[in-house]
């Protein structure tokens, strides 16, 4: 009995909360009336979009509570209300979440009295249940149905705050032109990137190897032993440039991946680290003796992985730091934890945003956890099929 009466008295607190959300729709008719009126008239087009927005911030209330009722979360599909009056107006009329939740604010005018069912609900609970429960040993009746109102609520309420197929996709596709717009941008930095390190380094060390061979043949005549000097000179710059060449093609796409996997190549990322880094590995293999992920999320993860590393040497002040790579279901996951003093910003030029561009390309996701005074902890996972 005792645990019948919680379970109701948490029901009925999410009843209330149903219920005074109800009666706040009811207060709100005068402000969709107004904003009707208005708009037909062309005079208050401007509250089309806040009325929009108002509404959207009464649905997401209502599907914030319900999912902590029922344990899951209703997604939300919207379109951004930006740009220029007519542009937010059109935006507000054409958005499929538009209807979606004006629907349930409609249909919440109906079933939100169910709240009102509670009311005989308790004191005839507590007497039938209570000789029930209490005398007969049996199981309640009466007060169950209360937790059965709150569940109904929650029910037509996920069925009807559940943004529509139309509304999922114009987000999806939103979603897929900021990344393709990142990515984009990724990858003309890392040309610019690219370019710049041939032409400051490479270049310029091939140029000044031509000009010490030149010199070379002329002196070779008259002054061997110079010319022998220019050779040498020579013989390191060509030396050097291969070395900056090797960094340039590395960078594009590390030739210890292809060797030795994403594994290999991460424990061999940790061995030449200015960290102590602890490498640990879930249902992954070096490459040899098992399947592997796509050469391009193998390479967003070695790239996440370098750079976060570099990040946590830099500015993070720790002394160690974990790496995590595990195997999905879906797709590969990494993580990266250092226990320094925290406070990462992307505003601030440590490389996240790139990583995010990265990732965003692939479909993936970034979460980064920072609190000022560590730790830091970056999670990343790439959708893959294996």
């Amino acid at each position: 009995m005792r645990a019948t009466v919680r379970q109701a008295a948490r029901a009925t607190v999410q009843l209330v909360v149903s219920a005074a959300m109800t009666f706040g729709c009811y207060i709100f008719i005068t402000v969709l009336l107004i904003t009707a009126i208005l708009t037909a008239t062309v005079v208050g087009a401007f509250m089309l979009p806040e009325t929009v927005l108002l509404i959207r911030r009464i649905a997401g209330a209502k599907r914030q509570q319900t999912g902590a009722w029922t344990g899951l979360k209703i997604p939300e599909a919207y379109q951004p209300l930006t740009g220029t009056l007519r542009q937010r107006v059109r935006t507000a009329v054409r958005d499929p979440g538009t209807l979606t939740d004006f629907r349930w604010m409609v249909a919440y005018y109906a079933y939100g009295t169910l709240p009102v069912l509670m009311l005989p609900l308790w004191p005839l609970g507590l007497v039938v249940d209570g000789v029930w429960c209490g005398l007969l040993r049996r199981r309640a009746v009466v007060l169950p149905l209360i937790s059965r109102l709150a569940d109904l609520d929650a029910h037509w309420s996920t069925v009807l705050l559940k943004p529509s197929p139309k509304a999922q996709l114009a987000v999806r596709v939103e979603e897929l032109v900021q990344t393709r717009a990142g990515a984009i941008a990724a990858h003309e930095a890392e040309l610019r990137r690219i370019e710049r390190d041939l032409h400051d380094g490479t270049q310029a060390r091939l140029v000044s190897l031509s000009m010490r061979i030149g010199l070379a043949k002329r002196a070779y005549d008259q002054d061997p032993a110079a010319a022998r000097r220019m050779l040498d000179d020579a013989q390191t710059l060509a030396e050097d440039a291969l070395t900056d060449l090797r960094h340039v093609v590395r960078a594009i796409h590390p030739p210890i991946l292809t060797d030795r996997g994403l594994v290999g190549a991460v424990r061999a990322l940790a061995a030449s680290s200015a960290l102590s880094v602890t490498v640990t590995v879930d249902k992954l293999t070096d490459g040899h003796d098992g399947p592997r992920a796509p050469a391009a999320v193998e390479a967003a993860a070695y790239f996440v992985i370098a750079e976060s590393l570099t990040n946590a040497a830099k500015y993070s002040g720790a002394d160690r730091a974990d790496v995590h790579l595990a195997r999905a279901r879906t797709g590969l996951r990494v993580r990266v934890r250092d226990e320094g003093r925290g406070g990462a910003d992307e505003a601030g030029g440590s490389g996240l945003l790139g990583m995010r561009r990265r990732v965003a390309a692939l479909d993936g996701s970034v979460t980064v956890t920072s609190p000022v005074g560590g730790p830091t902890v970056i999670e990343v996972e790439l959708p893959c099929v294996w």
